[in-house]
C-alpha cells in the first residue's frame, strides 16, 4: 500500500514525500482510513511504528485550512513528548496554512498566551499547563472536533487521568476521539467507555512483545563491577549511538560522570534537569553532538529518536512494561538494533518478571576477557560465553561475538 491510496489530501502527500516516507507502517495503514471516515480509534502498537503520523496526517487532512479557534487537541503526558508531537505536526502541515500551538509547563506563559490569542488550529499540550490556561480563560475547547489522547497508559502512570477527564469535559461534545496506548489497563478501559463512541481498535503486534528487529541479551555481573562492565562494553561492542537507562536520577548522574571520565560524549536527562537542559541534551543526541544519552524512564516512551543502535539497561527496570518500552528505543521503524541489560543478583526477581511478561527466556552472555568476580548468577544453565572479535549479533553457540568499537 502507498500513502496515495489512503485518501489523504495532496498537501499531506507532499509533506510525507518530502520527509522521505514511502509506504505507511501497519499502524498508519490501519488507523488513517478509519480516522478519515470519522470513526473513534484506539491504536495499540509497539514503540517506533509511526503512530504520530497515524493520527496527525488524517486529522490535518480533515482540518484542511486555517479557521478560528482550536479544532484539534492532542494531550501528551510529558513535555518532551509534547515537543516531539508538535514538531511532527508542523512538518506534516508544511504545505497548509494551519497553525500548530504548543502548551507545556516548565517555561513562561507569555509566548503561549500570544499563540493562543493569534488562534491555533491544533494545540499539542500537557494536561497541567493546559488547565492553567483554561482557568485563566486564555483558551476555550468547546470548538474542538478532534481529540487525541496519546500515551494514555503513561498518563495513567503519572496520575494525570483526573486532569484528562476535566479537559475532556471542556471539549466539544460532537467530536472525534483517538486514543493511543501501549497497554490498556482497566482504568484506561473506563476512560474509553466514558470518552469515546463505538471506537474501533487497531492493534499491531502483541502488547507485551519486543520487536523482532531487536536482539536483546542479559549480562550477569557482580553489582560492584557494573560500572567497569559498562565501560568495557562501550569499548568493545560495535555501536553508533546508545541510550543508557538507569532507575534513579542519582544513578543517571553517576553513569553520566563515569562515561565522561572515560572520554565519551554523554548527556543526561531526568526529572531534576531543567527543561532547557533536557531539550539541549535531547537535541544534542539527535544531532550527533553526544554519542550516549543517559536517561531515566522519562525517555523510555514515545520519544522520536531515530537510528539508536544500542540500548543498555544499566539497571533492570522495576516494571516489566518499562523493559519493553526501553528496548523499543532501538530497532525502530523496522531497522535492527541491540539491547543489552546488566543485572546483578539483587535484580534477579525483576529479570524473572520480565521473562514472564514477554513469555520467553532472554539469553545470558559474558563479555570475553573481562575480569569477572564470581556471582551465583554464573551458575544458571543458559549462560553462554562471548568470545572472539566479530560484529555484535554474530552468534556462536549460546553467546555473542564482540569486536572493537567503531567509535573513537
Amino acid at each position: 500500500m502507498l500513502f496515495s491510496e489512503l485518501g489523504l489530501q495532496a498537501a499531506m502527500l507532499d509533506a510525507v514525500a518530502e520527509l522521505g516516507y514511502k509506504e505507511p507502517t501497519p499502524i498508519q495503514a490501519g488507523a488513517i482510513p478509519h480516522i478519515l471516515e470519522g470513526r473513534d480509534v484506539i491504536g495499540s502498537a509497539q514503540t517506533g511504528t509511526g503512530k504520530t503520523a497515524a493520527f496527525a496526517l488524517p486529522i490535518l487532512s480533515k482540518l484542511a485550512s486555517h479557521a478560528p479557534g482550536p479544532r484539534c487537541l492532542v494531550l501528551e503526558p510529558t513535555r518532551e513528548l509534547a515537543v516531539q508531537t508538535f514538531e511532527n505536526f508542523e512538518k506534516f502541515a508544511k504545505f497548509t496554512n494551519l497553525r500548530i500551538g504548543l502548551i507545556y509547563g516548565g517555561v513562561g506563559y507569555g509566548k503561549q498566551r500570544d499563540d493562543l490569542n493569534r488562534g491555533m488550529d491544533v494545540i499539542v499540550a500537557t494536561p497541567g499547563r493546559l488547565l492553567d490556561h483554561l482557568g485563566e480563560g486564555a483558551v476555550r475547547l468547546d470548538g474542538v472536533k478532534f481529540l487525541v489522547l496519546d500515551e494514555a497508559d503513561r498518563m495513567l502512570d503519572m496520575g494525570f487521568l483526573p486532569d484528562v477527564r476535566r479537559i475532556v469535559l471542556k471539549c466539544g461534545k460532537d467530536r472525534q476521539s483517538s486514543l493511543f496506548s501501549a497497554t490498556i489497563p482497566p482504568a484506561i478501559e473506563t476512560l474509553i467507555t466514558w470518552a469515546m463512541r463505538d471506537p474501533i481498535t487497531i492493534e499491531i503486534g502483541a502488547r507485551r512483545s519486543v520487536a523482532d528487529t531487536v536482539k536483546h541479551v542479559l549480562y550477569p555481573v557482580a553489582e560492584l563491577q557494573k560500572p567497569a562492565l559498562l565501560v568495557s562494553l562501550l569499548e568493545r561492542v560495535q555501536w553508533e549511538s546508545a541510550i543508557v537507562f538507569c532507575r534513579t536520577r542519582r544513578d543517571a548522574d553517576t553513569v553520566d560522570a563515569l562515561l565522561r571520565r572515560n572520554n565519551h560524549k554523554a548527556a543526561v536527562i531526568h526529572s531534576d534537569r531543567s527543561q532547557k537542559d533536557r531539550e539541549q541534551a535531547l537535541e544534542g543526541f539527535k544531532s550527533g553532538k553526544y554519542e550516549v544519552l543517559v536517561a531515566t524512564d522519562i525517555a523510555a516512551r514515545g520519544l522520536d529518536i531515530a537510528d539508536v543502535s544500542h540500548v543498555i539497561n544499566y539497571n533492570v527496570p522495576e516494571h516489566p512494561e518499562d523493559y519493553v518500552h526501553r528496548i523499543g528505543r532501538t530497532g525502530r521503524a523496522m531497522s535492527s538494533g541491540d539491547a543489552l541489560t546488566l543485572f546483578c543478583a539483587g535484580e534477579a526477581a525483576q529479570v524473572a518478571s520480565i521473562e514472564r511478561y514477554i513469555g520467553k527466556k532472554v539469553e545470558r552472555v559474558k563479555l570475553s576477557d573481562f575480569p569477572y568476580t564470581y556471582t551465583a548468577l554464573f551458575d544458571e544453565d543458559k549462560l553462554g560465553p562471548a568470545t572472539g572479535r566479530k560484529t555484535l549479533g554474530a552468534r556462536v553457540g549460546k553467546g555473542y561475538f564482540f569486536g572493537p568499537s567503531r567509535r573513537r
